[in-house]
């Protein structure tokens, strides 16, 4: 009996053992994943009722703020003066499931639990003082307030940014939602706001400018033809594509056809103004390829999420697998004893895929951000900054702490590159299909597309992506949108209906 005892006496032992240390392993080692778990309200339950610091635009307007909560005999209350407008980008602090957004990315700058902001002086030891920061973003209240504005109740997405910082002046989704109700005091009112928007067919929550994925369409074909020039098979004026309504694409599939059955070719600069299905498809899977469709697409950064410091950034998508090599281009499209300059570009199993690729059908996609940072590439001289939508943190006292600082992401295309695109671009505006783009006094470059979803009915997400700046200057800022799932056919396109809420955020953004 007394070994017995012993027995289960070391056996208790061992099992205390093991607790103190997985007590002591969390403790340590967990703690901070623990507490930066968005879905661990405990310590937001504790700091619920404390001052958070504000968020504001960069023209001083508040979307964020703590006011007193009256009867709590001290306690603040959590409020979003601007309702909807930038609830994708502010998120929201919940007591039933917790923080997202920028509410959450910068959770301990706003409630003041940053050393650095808590003492700066021998004083602040025996002083509590107000350690809250100001989170003061890169967007422009007006500029939002256009995007907003000219999309309307249709659903879809707009970003602008500067190209020279990766600055964001706008990102605006509809439909949004007001993050007010979410912010609730009471678990009651904030859980059932909460469950109304998940419930909610149109998904409010989600912040498609940069948390979902499009076909881009004919937008995608800025991608394409970066490809081409940096492959040096395709230049401004070479090749000539010839004039047809179909394009049959190798070594079999469906044919490709213009939009409208229209006729189309001619060289670089011709066929980006008119928007060439059968030229693109031709040029991807005939004069580029595989290889550098792939490495120009990650270039731009497809493949890859952005920096963002918005947290949900996804990573757009292209295509990577086209079977194995089957022969080239000379095996299926030379003459006897004819040598063409596209002869030993490879033919795949599948390249009748990077036909539609080249094109932004089959499985590409991308989020209206990604194609916002194309544009933007272009206007840079080839040179992608980091997008980023908070320009500084400030003290209490108004004192600026920390800014963020421009940065390159990555290289998309060379300077040379860039400027022919550019160049072909403002054709497109000034004699293509974006002409509803064009704006007296600026230098505006644009790219129409029109991603067909259907045939039954006939629907198509209309897209634009542009840039714009003074003339004979450097590009001040690059704009995407898309409105999605529009019904009709000819009368649905990028052109028609995305550019006019392209050219207002413009207009916001740089008319005096």
């Amino acid at each position: 009996m007394t070994r017995r005892i012993r027995y289960l006496a070391a056996a208790f032992g061992v099992l205390y053992l093991l607790v103190f240390v997985q007590l002591n392993r969390i403790q340590f080692f967990g703690a901070e994943r623990l507490r930066e778990d968005p879905v661990n309200t405990r310590g937001l339950v504790r700091e619920f009722g404390r001052r958070r610091g504000a968020i504001v635009t960069a023209d001083g307007v508040v979307a964020a703020r703590s006011v007193p909560a009256p009867n709590t005999g001290g306690e603040f209350r959590r409020e979003y003066p601007t309702g909807d407008l930038y609830a994708h980008l502010t998120g929201y602090q919940s007591l039933t499931v917790g923080a997202v957004g920028l509410e959450r990315a910068f959770d301990d700058e706003l409630a003041g639990r940053v050393v650095t902001q808590r003492f700066r002086s021998l004083r602040d030891l025996l002083v509590d003082r107000d350690a809250t920061a100001t989170v003061v973003m890169t967007v422009d209240d007006e500029v939002q307030r256009a995007a907003r504005d000219a999309l309307g109740e249709r659903r879809g997405s707009v970003v602008a940014l500067d190209p020279r910082t990766g600055a964001v002046l706008a990102s605006w989704t509809w439909p949004s939602f007001d993050p007010g109700p979410l912010a609730s005091p009471d678990g009651a009112t904030a859980n059932a706001a909460y469950e109304a928007l998940l419930d909610d067919p149109d998904d409010p929550l989600l912040a498609k400018a940069f948390r979902e994925v499009f076909f881009p369409g004919s937008t995608f074909k800025l991608v394409t033809a970066s490809a081409g020039l940096a492959s040096g098979r395709v230049g401004p004026h070479t090749p000539v594509f010839p004039e047809t309504d179909r394009y049959e694409p190798l070594p079999s599939g469906s044919p490709i056809r213009n939009f409208g059955g229209a006729t189309c070719g001619g060289d670089l600069f011709e066929i980006l103004r008119v928007s060439c299905n059968t030229a693109f498809a031709e040029m991807g899977a005939e004069w580029i390829g595989p290889a550098d469709m792939i490495a120009t697409a990650q270039a731009y950064g497809f493949g890859t999420a952005p920096p963002f410091d918005v947290p949900g950034a996804v990573a757009s998508r292209f295509p990577t697998d086209y079977g194995a090599p089957l022969a080239t281009v000379a095996d299926y499209r030379a003459g006897p004893g004819e040598v063409l300059v596209n002869g030993d570009v490879p033919v795949f199993e599948n390249s009748a895929r990077l036909a539609q690729a080249a094109i932004g059908q089959n499985d590409v996609a991308a989020t209206p951000l990604q194609m916002a940072l194309v544009a933007a590439a272009i206007a840079h001289g080839g040179e992608i900054m980091a997008p980023h939508v908070v320009a500084e943190l400030r003290g209490a006292d108004g004192t600026v702490y920390r800014r963020t600082e421009p940065r390159a992401w990555r290289r998309a295309v060379s300077a040379p590159v860039a400027a022919t695109l550019r160049e072909a671009m403002i054709g497109v505006v000034e004699g293509g299909t974006a002409r509803r783009l064009a704006i007296e006094g600026l230098e505006v470059g644009g790219k129409t597309g029109t991603a067909q979803l259907g045939t039954d009915p006939p629907r198509s997400h209309a897209w634009i992506v542009a840039f714009a700046g003074p003339p004979g200057g450097e590009p001040e800022i690059a704009v995407a949108v898309i409105v999605e799932g529009q019904q009709g056919a000819s009368e649905q396109t990028g052109g028609r209906v995305a550019a006019p809420v392209a050219r207002a955020v413009i207009e916001a953004a740089l008319e005096p």
